[in-house]
């Protein structure tokens, strides 16, 4: 492999890692509007998805 091919590919794996990081933290105002009215397993795995498409298209961006 090339340098620039492998830097490329540790770059992609950096961001992904980067957006699975930053899906897991959720704010204040998310924590106690689950603690009134608590999701579903399927609502909770559909905006986990969301969330991640959304930082994926940010980092493509960036």
């Amino acid at each position: 492999m090339s340098t620039l091919k492998k830097l490329s590919m540790l770059s992609i794996g950096l961001l992904f890692a980067a957006g699975l990081i930053a899906c897991e933290k959720k704010t204040t105002v998310e924590k106690i509007q689950d603690a009134v009215n608590p999701q579903g397993p399927m609502e909770k795995a559909g905006e986990k998805i969301d969330e991640s498409v959304d930082k994926t298209k940010e980092a493509v961006k960036n």
